[in-house]
């Protein structure tokens, strides 16, 4: 086997196995509590804070600069303002063409799911963007060590299972299968592989270049957790687990990035 092809799949496998391991939590909620669905999504968004402002965004800031990264990151914000703004208009299509009607209950509750199945969608598409300068990294470290890649793509699959849980538990709170969510973390994993492929054919990626995509992506999430998930989560629950949480996820998610 080719070393660029092993590269690859060692790549894909840390990307789909992080993540799919962190969506496969979807298995385990079945008509939950609200109370419950607001710990969940507020210890994901508290997961995701962690990740973005302790992993993400100083690894940024170290590989570029400060300049580079915050404005990878304003980017990253720009562009799900952009998609969030499409998504919106393509739901309020979607709402006139079934007419009016609104206040009934079971119409309240199908809009309020659309809300978390928005909130995930994107959440899923900042992890596949963020995925990406991860694969790069796996495959520069190929290139330079052998033993070097493999122990990176470990701790990037470790480093992708908070992630998985953080796209995934909205989703399925927005109504979406076990088995489809399962499928969306993987495939939110599959530009790690992508990544590693490109990361290996162009040797020593530009540390800028990788800084601007983690920067790009840490915007991205932030910006998706700040405004979707934490409002949704004391939508949903306006009691004290919501907080508790929130603070939960982020020590969970400060602990990880220390050890891993």
């Amino acid at each position: 086997m080719s070393h660029i092809l092993l590269t690859t799949l060692i790549g894909s496998a840390a990307g789909i196995l992080g993540t799919g391991l962190g969506g496969a939590i979807t298995f385990l909620i079945n008509q939950p509590s609200n109370r419950l669905l607001s710990t969940l999504l507020s210890f994901s968004a508290g997961i995701m804070i962690a990740v973005v402002c302790f992993d993400l965004l100083p690894e940024a800031f170290v590989l570029g600069s400060l300049s580079v990264g915050i404005f990878g990151l304003v980017l990253g914000v720009l562009m799900v303002i952009v998609l969030d703004e499409w998504i919106n208009r393509k739901m309020q299509k979607n709402k006139v063409r079934r007419g009016k009607g609104q206040n009934s209950p079971k119409q309240i509750r199908s809009t309020s799911q659309a809300e978390f199945m928005r909130a995930g969608i994107l959440l899923s598409i900042g992890i596949a963007i963020h995925n990406l300068p991860e694969g790069l990294a796996i495959g520069s470290g190929f290139t330079a060590i052998q033993s070097y890649g493999i122990s990176l793509s470990l701790v990037i699959a470790l480093h992708d299972i908070p992630e998985g849980i953080a796209m995934a538990t909205p989703l399925r709170i927005g109504g979406m299968s076990k088995c489809k969510v399962f499928g969306a973390a993987i495939l939110a994993g599959i530009p790690t592989g992508i990544g590693a492929w490109l990361g290996y054919l162009l040797g020593e990626i530009s540390p800028i270049f990788i800084s601007l995509c983690l920067g790009f992506a840490g915007g991205a999430m932030l910006y998706i957790t700040c405004s979707e998930l934490i409002p949704e989560s004391f939508d949903l629950h306006r009691g004290r687990m919501s907080s508790i949480g929130l603070i939960a996820g982020a020590i969970v998610g400060i602990l990880l990035t220390a050890v891993i």
